[in-house]
């Protein structure tokens, strides 16, 4: 477009010139040669309007001339006034944020995704959460999380949890195969140990007892009366055995609630387990190999545990986008969170960012500016030369037909 301005420009100069050569005694070439002429000046004129703006015609330092280079920081300032002022007020904000609905349009980009948008969505959370986990300090991140821990349990007490977890086992009935259970490792551990039961049985018989041989057969007594008593206990739920140690369990959870003496025991022994040294580098261990777990998952998309985690994160986005999209009240909370929040920021943070704009333009040296102000106004600038062309020649015809009418 610059060159066309300029190429008809000189079109005129060289009409003007033709013109004048070769002009006759007819009144034509009197409204062809104004017409030139005037173009030449309209053209001329508007060129030097243009480049006015931008830069000294010629390289001329004319005054009043590279409007923008030389008033490129009040320009920063205005425009950052600009922004300031009819953008970047909490009023405006709050009006602009209140007619859009960023938590439905945010739901309806989750929930139904275009072009693999879900699967992006997937594996950048997932990369996310490897590249936050790898930077983090294992060790500190791992004492951060234990201290965590530990100050929540720190403040549980765990003594009436227990007890009330005990008590509602009992109701339901499930603490009985615990019972069978013990019973059975019970009948097997004096399986596995009967010649120890033997041997001590013969240490604390007499020699009487020795000589005759009623040792072994009362260590036979003994471990046939054990498998039998055991054997009794196991296939009858109402057997008294039983029944005592339910109470016994009974018992155990009703003071876990109630006797402050337990109470403080467990509670000490809670601190003193939280405190040890081994706990913590068991818990170092475990952390590591959650997080060496996740990390591998989330680089390893083609696995299978990668796919799982980014599958799963995606799901996970894709549930709460139709949640996001199809509940009125979510959405109501979430834009008001969001348009309080943006109106804080902008509260808080208004000038800062309009400083930023202001500061950034004035750092741009003259050319750069020039350049892209002159880009973004574009083929409008080189209209202008062209009409001034055209408009100035039509204006050179009007006036010369009133001076000949004159």
């Amino acid at each position: 477009m610059r060159r066309i301005a300029t190429g008809l420009l000189a079109a005129m100069a060289a009409a003007f010139v033709l013109l004048r050569h070769f002009s006759g005694t007819n009144p034509a070439w009197g409204f062809a040669i104004a017409f030139t002429e005037a173009a030449m000046v309209g053209g001329l004129a508007d060129w030097f309007a243009v480049t006015a703006l931008f830069r000294h015609p010629l390289g001329v330092p004319i005054p009043h001339t590279a409007i923008i280079p030389e008033n490129k920081d009040r320009i920063a300032d205005t425009m950052a006034a600009f922004l300031r002022d009819n953008f970047l007020t909490p009023a405006v904000v709050a009006r602009r944020m209140t007619s859009f609905n960023l938590a439905g349009a945010a739901g309806t980009m989750l929930a139904e995704p275009r072009g693999g948008t879900r699967s992006r969505f997937g594996e950048g959370a997932a990369n996310l959460l490897a590249d936050v986990l790898e930077s983090l300090d294992p060790e500190r991140l791992g004492a951060q999380v234990k201290a965590g821990l530990s100050q929540q349990l720190s403040r549980l007490e765990v003594a009436p949890l227990l007890g009330q977890m005990l008590s509602a086992t009992i109701a339901d009935g499930r603490h009985r195969p615990l019972i069978e259970s013990l019973i059975r490792w019970a009948g097997f551990t004096i399986e596995d140990n009967e010649d120890l039961v033997r041997d001590m049985i013969r240490a604390r018989a007499n020699g009487l007892l020795r000589w005759t041989g009623l040792d072994g057969r009362i260590a036979d007594s003994v471990l046939d009366g054990a498998y039998k008593l055991l054997a009794q206990v196991l296939v009858d739920p109402e057997h008294p055995l039983r029944r005592k140690v339910e109470e016994g369990l009974q018992k155990i959870a009703n003071d876990l609630v109630h006797d402050p003496a337990l109470r403080a025991k467990v509670e000490n022994a809670k601190n003193d387990l939280l405190a040890n040294p081994a706990l913590g580098a068991w818990w170092q261990g475990v952390w590591e190999r959650i997080r060496h777990t996740l990390i591998e998952a989330a680089r390893n998309p083609d696995g299978i545990s990668g796919s799982g985690l980014a599958g799963q994160l995606g799901g996970a986005l894709a549930d709460m986008g139709a949640a996001l999209r199809d509940d009125p009240r979510l959405q109501a909370q979430i834009n008001r969170f969001a348009r309080r929040t943006v109106v804080g920021v902008t509260a808080r943070y208004g000038d800062q960012i309009v400083r930023l704009v202001s500061e950034t333009v004035k750092r741009w040296d003259a050319r750069t500016v020039t350049d892209r102000i002159e880009s973004a106004v574009g083929r409008d600038l080189q209209f202008i030369r062209i009409n001034g062309t055209l408009v100035g020649g039509l204006m050179g015809v009007l006036i010369h037909a009133v001076d000949v009418l004159l």
